[in-house]
């Protein structure tokens, strides 16, 4: 039996995507309400603040994905032309994850209809979850919160083995790690 003295804790990563942040004209609000929900619910939390910048954006991605489980962004995902987290996100994912990303909407649009405007994008690059949240510190919260419930069972099954047999106790080559990641390899390579 695993000692939970020595689990190692999750980690996450809060990627805040503001011009005025970066340029420290403005207080990081959103980055700091969404860093302290995680802290709350037992994650290691590191913060970075870049500018709305697709290739800064890209860079922080790419950086967290290979660092932390989870990947949060804050900011960038309205209609302005500045507003590219959800390209640079898309650039750097393997997947989406549709319907989390619904969830946000749908909990934002009880709020405001303004959340339809949203084009937030939740991913996965490797074994990371990659989640776009609003830039408002009130919006970043309630687009969280919507998605907390189902963030265990995420970030469980991306963590491997990825077949539900293995992770099961199912006897039998089928259900061997070995043959969860021969069924279902990841696309790691090639990847800019």
């Amino acid at each position: 039996m695993t000692d939970p003295a020595h689990v190692a804790p999750r980690t996450a990563l809060v990627v805040t995507v503001s011009d005025r942040a970066a340029a420290g004209r403005r207080e990081d609000r959103s980055g700091q309400v969404v860093a302290d929900r995680l802290a709350g619910l037992g994650f290691a939390v590191e913060r970075a603040v870049v500018p709305d910048d697709r290739d800064a954006i890209e860079a922080a991605l790419r950086a967290g994905a290979a660092r932390h489980g989870l990947v949060l962004t804050t900011g960038g995902t309205g209609l302005t032309p500045r507003d590219v987290t959800p390209q640079a996100t898309l650039a750097v994912v393997d997947y989406e994850v549709p319907g989390m990303a619904e969830a946000m909407r749908a909990e934002g649009r009880r709020q405001t209809p303004l959340a339809a405007l949203s084009r937030a994008v939740v991913g996965v690059r490797d074994r990371s979850l990659i989640v776009n949240l609003p830039g408002s510190p009130s919006g970043a919260s309630e687009s969280l919160e919507a998605i907390v419930d189902v963030l265990p069972h995420a970030l469980e099954t991306l963590a491997g083995p990825f077949d539900h047999g293995a992770r099961a106790g199912s006897a039998g080559a089928a259900g061997s790690p070995e043959a969860a990641a021969t069924l279902h390899p990841l696309h790691g390579e090639g990847r800019g």
